[in-house]
């Protein structure tokens, strides 16, 4: 048993304990509140003058599939061979040793998605895991967490270059709905022919995996939602770039958004209207908003301060950790299990010298499932 004593906890869900304590058996949290007696058998970290937070999520990295330093050896983020790539897994192709991982853990962040990048319509599934663990199979939250698609300037410029298609957003939504139709036609062979490639789209079709769409400008997002609706999908946009300037039809069309990555210059023309206000006008509006990195676009480390950066900017410091916490849960379908210090979930923990929006915080110790994968005094 490890208790965490004397911290400022903010539950997330619960509202903020000003000196409370949290109390951890097998990786779940199995206690939090005020005046909690501590067993005598119990591992004590005082965590006096320092904030608790639930482990931060990031929900759209490249984290082990685009390796930093690697450059052509360690990048496995698109396979341009063919704009419909639904067969594969990013977990196929993640190296769960990239210096990434340890970054994150420094970081306080200690859930990622792991997606493909955008060069295809439709890249593959994406996967969820934890930023530390003896190995990936550890490390691994969800194997199949979303099929990864993308609209906008990506397909158009890889495959119109060599004078393929999709050389315009016709033709990419075209290939979005054929590989649609053709999961509808393959459900009801796939017993006598089975096709990977139609089964990962079946899925999504199926509402078993989320669509996860890359869109940045506002045509892009709403062309997405059409497809979302056509087929009754179940859906997330991605980057949502121009979200701040479509409030009204993304609270009507319902839809999450994961934004960002906003600490990065116009790198393309659909970044034109590129702020860092995008979260917090999404958030005021009642839209479930989280804010990602887009690893190693925005460098993993940097979530907490482009949050930091939100606020700034407008969000409420409690919309704001929403977006690294609960909302990112309920982005990835794990809020039963993530996002919050609540009895039950995971132990994921990180203890702060400071705010964690702060330019000078930073995690004084990192828990991941109950063991500890970081500690100041150690490094």
């Amino acid at each position: 048993m490890i208790a965490i004593t004397n911290g400022k906890i903010y539950t997330i869900t619960d509202g903020i304990i000003s000196n409370g304590t949290i109390f951890i058996e097998d990786g779940k949290i199995t206690a939090v509140g005020e005046n909690i007696a501590i067993p005598p058998q119990a591992e004590i970290i005082d965590a006096k003058g320092q904030i608790v937070t639930p482990g931060f999520i990031d929900v759209h990295t490249h984290l082990g599939i685009d390796e930093e330093i690697h450059n052509t050896v360690g990048d496995d983020t698109n396979e341009m061979t063919n704009p419909n790539t639904a067969e594969l897994r990013a977990i196929d192709g993640l190296n769960a040793y990239d210096i990434g991982f340890r970054d994150a853990c420094q970081a306080g962040v200690t859930t990622v998605m792991v997606t493909m990048g955008s060069a295809n319509v439709i890249g593959g599934v994406t996967c969820v895991i934890k930023t530390a663990g003896k190995n990936l199979q550890e490390m691994v939250v969800v194997p199949e967490a979303g099929l990864k698609m993308a609209f906008g300037e990506n397909p158009k410029r890889v495959y119109g270059s060599e004078h393929k298609s999709p050389a315009t957003r016709m033709a990419t939504m075209a290939i979005a709905r054929q590989a649609f139709f053709d999961a509808k036609s393959y459900k009801n062979k796939k017993e006598h022919d089975y096709n990977l490639k139609n089964e990962h789209v079946l899925w999504a079709l199926e509402r078993k995996i989320p669509v996860r769409a890359h869109a940045h400008r506002a045509d892009d997002i709403m062309t997405a939602i059409r497809l979302r609706d056509e087929f009754d999908l179940d859906m997330v946009i991605e980057h949502g770039t121009d979200g701040h300037l479509i409030v009204d039809e993304l609270l009507e069309a319902h839809i999450p958004v994961a934004v960002g990555p906003s600490f990065s210059n116009r790198a393309k023309v659909e970044m034109e209207h590129v702020t860092f206000k995008t979260p917090g006008i999404l958030a005021k509006a009642d839209i479930t908003v989280a804010i990602i990195t887009d690893h190693p676009c925005t460098p993993i480390q940097y979530l907490p301060l482009c949050a930091g950066l939100a606020v700034k900017e407008g969000m409420s410091e409690t919309d704001a950790l929403k977006a690294l916490t609960i909302n990112a849960a309920k982005i990835l379908k794990l809020e039963y299990r993530l996002g919050s210090i609540s009895v039950g979930k995971d132990a994921d923990l990180t203890i702060w010298h400071g705010h964690p929006f702060a330019v000078d915080g930073q995690p004084e110790r990192v828990l991941i499932n109950g063991v500890n994968v970081y500690h100041k005094e150690s490094f």
